[in-house]
């Protein structure tokens, strides 16, 4: 079976737009809203779906998506529960691409076998892990691989030229491109350095490249258009999340989704 990834980003690249990937985190603010939340941003215009997996140690993460993975933590939630949600959404008839982005060590002590095969059967279609570096991640790769899942690689402004290289020798899905060197977070102005990060990247690869990392506006989503195939907003979303009263936050929610979308 094609992975959703491929089909949705095919289908967006056709369109001449870019790519719009919302982030939450499952269990923010609490399990069954961050459910209904997937639900309203993908009903909302949203091409695939970001789904942090809550960790005491977010090392890539800034004070945004910390907050909101403590939380989660608080309220319990685990790998199990996350792949609960995926599977929820599944039999309520989602179809967009589900990707988690989370950390090694929670992954590891469950066992990577064991969560490509449980992930499989809940309908994730992808993964990135922020401090899994390419050259220690084939075990991990074939793992998921087998079960159809893509490891989807992240690169910084940071990164080689070897190591771009190596990222994108057998990737599949698409690139991660970080923005910024620094945490996640909303900014007003998406980093100048990121379109020649891109370009960088598309001398090693065909597949499509989306950039996160400080996306928070429409016009960061059309300016990342002009040169790479999509953008992930993470930060602002989940502030406007926060900020809504309890009874609002699935209309927040779905506004904030549909006015990024790119005119």
């Amino acid at each position: 079976m094609p992975n959703r990834i491929d089909i949705k980003l095919a289908q967006v690249r056709a369109s001449g737009r870019p790519a719009v990937v919302p982030w939450i985190t499952v269990g923010f603010p609490d399990v069954e809203t961050s459910e209904a939340l997937a639900e309203a941003i993908v009903d909302a215009g949203a091409d695939m779906l970001e789904m942090g997996m809550p960790f005491s140690d977010p090392l890539a993460d800034g004070p945004t998506i910390q907050a909101a993975s403590q939380r989660a933590l608080e309220h319990g939630v685990n790998i199990d529960t996350a792949l609960g949600v995926v599977r929820h959404l599944r039999e309520k008839g989602v179809d967009a691409p589900l990707i988690f982005m989370g950390y090694l060590n929670p992954l590891f002590h469950y066992g990577t076998k064991r969560f490509a095969e449980n992930a499989s059967a809940a309908g994730l279609d992808g993964i990135i892990i922020p401090d899994l570096p390419s050259d220690e991640a084939g075990p991990y790769k074939e793992a998921l691989e087998d079960e159809g899942i893509y490891l989807i690689p992240l690169l910084a402004p940071t990164s080689t030229e070897e190591r771009i290289a190596e990222a994108c020798k057998a990737a599949k899905g698409f690139i991660y491109c970080v923005s910024l060197s620094g945490v996640t977070g909303a900014r007003s102005e998406v980093s100048a350095n990121t379109s020649g990060l891109v370009r960088r990247i598309r001398r090693h690869t065909d597949l499509p490249v989306l950039v996160g990392f400080g996306v928070s506006l429409r016009r960061h989503v059309e300016e990342i258009g002009e040169y790479a195939d999509g953008a992930v907003v993470a930060s602002a979303l989940l502030n406007a999340i926060d900020a809504a009263p309890p009874d609002k936050v699935l209309e927040v929610a779905g506004e904030f989704v549909r006015g990024l979308m790119p005119t």
